[in-house]
């Protein structure tokens, strides 16, 4: 579902190690401040910085585009990225690919996003690049990078068991590594080839997992990873991002979407939150949920632009307004500043 500017690392590797719980206590956030309001609607919404302009992308009919020179608009429709559908065969929504990721390395913008179909793992993330940001300039879309449960490398572990969907990249010094997955098997993280296309070795695609519940529902989605003050973060959604009760409860034995957050001293793991529990056993905190009455509901979605010049990183997602509407298509984006307690990110109320 979720996806990111995703966050760059421009240093070189740093040294590996888990990341440990906080040593002093950590400040409970029962009462959570209300998003500064970027006046877009998008579901799964995610936001770059390029030069002057924020750009924002969404799930729809061959990727929606928009930018702003500000977080809170005024928002221009810049079209599609995709000239028409997906050149990947055999996968659902091939019109309306599902949680765009864009990153920029180099002279080059990538895309990667998922074509899927609720609740099920017959998945795919492609990839589409571009060297310019320009308005009416289509991507080339490559097609495939992995496949889940049917199609070209769906028969090689991980992708036996996971779900190809909700793409997110990072890069660590020369390295690129793409973080997936939705429910099953969990959220899991592979090294992408020099030319972020392709896998280095599809055979043997040294995966790894960064997070599992370990129980049943294995709520958990949209992953974006970022990297602070020698820390990296990986954050994620868990719970329903939709389908409520009337009275905004979900179904039973389920929970609504929350923001959960974990750190580790390397990129690949492992991931524990504020009380050592790693990301692999049902870890991550909450960092940002339902608030105000439910009037912030169920947000989710994430991603986090770093901050600029000595400006906070800024966490930005989607909520809904129940009082207005739970409808998929009137998701709405919020955003909030970071500051960092102990190592630990905690959202902040911005003016």
């Amino acid at each position: 579902m979720v996806r990111l500017l995703h966050f760059l690392v421009a240093a070189g590797s740093l040294c590996a190690g888990a990341g440990a719980a906080a040593t002093a206590p950590f400040p409970e956030k029962n009462n959570y401040p209300r998003p500064n309001e970027a006046n877009v609607h998008a579901h799964d919404p995610n936001i770059i910085k390029d030069r002057e302009y924020y750009h924002l992308f969404k799930g729809g009919v061959h990727i929606s585009w928009w930018r702003a020179k500000n977080l809170n608009g005024k928002w221009e429709d810049m079209g599609h990225l995709l000239e028409g559908d997906s050149v990947i065969p055999n996968k659902k929504n091939a019109t309306r690919p599902w949680a765009p990721s864009v990153i920029k390395r180099g002279d080059t913008f990538y895309c990667y996003y998922t074509l899927s179909g609720r609740g099920k793992r017959d998945s795919a993330i492609g990839v589409a690049t571009t060297k310019e940001l320009k308005k009416g300039l289509y991507w080339e879309d490559h097609g495939a990078l992995i496949q889940t449960e049917k199609g070209e490398g769906s028969d090689v572990f991980p992708f036996t068991t996971s779900n190809a969907i909700d793409a997110s990249v990072i890069i660590d010094g020369d390295r690129a590594y793409l973080n997936y997955g939705s429910f099953f098997s969990g959220i899991w993280q592979v090294p992408l080839a020099k030319d972020m296309k392709s896998l280095p070795n599809p055979k043997e695609p040294n995966a790894v997992q960064l997070a599992h519940k370990r129980q049943k529902p294995n709520d958990i989605e949209g992953s974006f990873m970022s990297f602070h003050d020698g820390w990296y973060y990986l954050w994620f959604s868990r719970g329903m991002c939709c389908r409520f009760n009337d009275d905004l409860t979900p179904v039973k034995g389920k929970e609504v979407y929350s923001i959960r957050v974990a750190r580790s001293k390397n990129v690949r793991g492992p991931f524990l939150d504020k009380t050592g529990k790693r990301t692999t056993q049902g870890g991550g905190h909450k960092a940002y949920a339902t608030n105000h009455d439910k009037t912030v509901f169920a947000p989710g979605g994430l991603g986090i632009l770093a901050g600029e010049n000595g400006a906070p990183d800024v966490l930005y997602y989607h909520y809904f307004n129940p009082k207005v509407s739970l409808r998929h298509e009137d998701a709405r984006v919020g955003y909030n500043t970071l500051k960092y307690v102990n190592g630990w990110p905690v959202v902040e109320a911005t003016k």
